[in-house]
């Protein structure tokens, strides 16, 4: 996987308002947010899209919605929340490097998109 901004932002070689790290990944703010919580959740492992996470990455991904879960919570939004996972240009993935968005504060409709 090539270097990306977030790779960038896990080397700290860009500033982000991070709101959560850990061994595993990192939470940040979206600097374009689409509502009023929108905070992206990244592994450090690089895995460029979810249709290229191995079975081996099962923990990880499971941490990854964990962590979005607590995230949510911590920012006053545990009951409400919307979690995003765009797999692939055609859909709207502009980094490729997997990320969550967590999303709240708003209406969302159905069907997405």
């Amino acid at each position: 996987m090539s270097d990306t901004i977030f790779s960038k932002i896990i080397n700290r070689e860009i500033d982000a308002d991070i709101v959560h790290e850990d061994d595993q990944c990192l939470a940040f703010r979206d600097v374009n947010p689409q509502a009023p919580m929108h905070i992206l959740v990244i592994p450090k492992k690089p895995i460029d899209m979810l249709v290229n996470a191995s079975d081996d990455d099962q923990a990880l991904l499971g941490h990854l919605l964990l962590t979005a879960r607590q995230v949510a919570r911590n920012e006053g939004y545990g009951e409400a929340f919307r979690l995003v996972v765009n797999n692939g240009e055609a859909v709207g993935q502009s980094v490729f490097h997997l990320h969550v968005h967590i999303l709240g504060g708003r209406s969302f409709s159905w069907p997405p998109g």
